[in-house]
């Protein structure tokens, strides 16, 4: 099955492979979403995004293995195909690509939100294509250049999230702002049940670790793939849990939402408006980061899917430059949708994400039934050789699945996110329908 993958240039280094993860989960899932997080959890979010961080280690460490023994663009599906069925890798790859389609959408959003802070009176949609034109083009590249791209791109919001830190933590420990961790009814104001709500937030967040197994199609070798698991994962867990801690410190928890990136808002609060411009500018690229990543690894999971049988040959077909420019063109979709929800709704964001966390979650549970089997069947030496071996193996999956189908579910008792448990059924009928129909043709 990976044979069917031929083509692909394999260019990318660990600090590549892992930026793009980075680049692609630290977005609006950070920098605009943990304003609804924070709204549902008060400053309890930051548990919620410890948890997070716990069950995305369970799937960065399944994949991870994974992607070091069997390196596929095609990545979960692939090894749904190995170690489970064709229906598993039918269902993982086109709901990923759907949700992750939709992601991209969702940075558009954001970005087309951030640039009302210079441009007010300039409509979203202007923004919106203006974006999708210019992400379109970077894409062209062949690969090593697009990986350098990329981890340029997503360096500077790392870097720049690394000093929000160290300046919140500045503010909090010089006194000048007052610490708001039990300010307006105490650490965990809404109950403490309300972190466990508040999760389906913090999974989005992380939504992006699997990019690494998506780019270990074009890595250079195993061992490459091994150090950008690694990175990537403690790079999200720092910048996740340590933002949130001093987001909740800085910021009064009832002033958050999603009109405005709340690490912006932060800076208001603090009285260094400066620092706010230069933080717009930063979660803007960031926006455009993350859906520079998301459209990458769309392209090639729709590569991936053609190339198995399940989309038409032309997705499957790559130009000069290694890039299936079919696939690339289609990815664009989800920019299309999200024009749309935005012209009809006020609340697209929210919408878009909690459609697109679903797509996601099944990805990681297919992938976390495939590393059972998969555990069932390696060696200790090929772990060995690979560099990477999850502590917890096969029971360490089955923990992450259960732990993801309560974050689902959970969302069913959450305003802002309840679209995700009424949709999960519908994703699975769906998919599966398409599987038969595909499967006859």
């Amino acid at each position: 099955m990976i044979q069917q993958e031929q083509g692909l240039k394999r260019e990318l280094t660990a600090r590549q492979m892992a930026m793009v993860a980075v680049g692609g989960s630290i977005g609006t899932g950070l920098l605009l979403g943990s304003g609804a997080a924070i709204e549902v959890a008060g400053p309890a979010v930051v548990l919620t995004f410890v948890l997070s961080a716990l069950i995305s280690w369970t799937v960065a460490m399944a994949l991870g293995e994974m992607s070091a023994v069997h390196p596929a663009a095609g990545s979960f599906g692939v090894y749904a195909d190995l170690y489970v069925n064709r229906w598993a890798g039918f269902v993982a790859r086109y709901g990923y690509w759907f949700s992750v389609v939709m992601v991209v959408g969702s940075e558009v959003v954001a970005a087309a939100t951030y640039m009302r802070h210079w441009y007010p009176d300039v409509p979203a949609l202007v923004w919106m294509v203006t974006f999708g034109l210019f992400l379109l083009a970077i894409n062209f590249f062949s690969v090593g250049h697009y990986g350098t791209f990329e981890y340029w791109f997503a360096l500077l919001k790392v870097v720049t999230i690394f000093v929000f830190i160290v300046m919140g933590a500045a503010l909090l420990f010089a006194g000048k702002v007052r610490p708001q961790y039990f300010a307006q009814g105490g650490f965990a104001p809404q109950g403490w049940s309300a972190p466990l709500l508040a999760i389906s937030f913090g999974l989005y967040s992380f939504l992006g670790i699997e990019m690494v197994a998506i780019s270990s199609g074009e890595a250079r070798s195993s061992r490459e793939v091994a150090r950008a698991t690694r990175i990537a994962f403690m790079v999200l867990v720092f910048v996740y849990v340590g933002a949130m801690a001093e987001l909740v410190g800085v910021l009064p928890w009832k002033n958050a939402g999603v009109s405005e990136s709340p690490f912006v808002t932060v800076f208001k609060v603090a009285g260094i408006p400066a620092a706010g411009f230069i933080m717009n500018v930063v979660v803007l690229s960031a926006a455009l980061s993350g859906a520079n990543a998301s459209l990458y690894v769309t392209s090639r999971m729709l590569f991936s899917i053609a190339r198995s049988g399940y989309a038409p040959q032309r997705m499957g077909v790559l130009n000069q430059n290694g890039v299936p420019m079919g696939a690339l063109l289609v990815s664009m979709l989800g920019i299309v949708v999200a024009i749309l929800l935005q012209l009809r709704t006020k609340n697209a964001y929210l919408y878009i994400i909690n459609a697109a966390l679903v797509g996601g979650m099944i990805a990681w549970l297919i992938s976390l039934l495939a590393h059972v089997r998969f555990r069932q069947t390696v060696s200790d030496a090929q772990l060995a050789e690979i560099g990477l071996r999850s502590p917890l193996g096969g029971t360490g999956s089955i923990l992450g699945f259960i732990a993801i189908v309560a974050a689902i579910a959970c969302t069913w008792w959450v305003s802002q996110s309840s679209v995700a448990a009424k949709s999960a059924g519908i994703y699975f009928v769906v998919l599966s329908v398409a599987y038969l129909l595909v499967r006859k043709k």
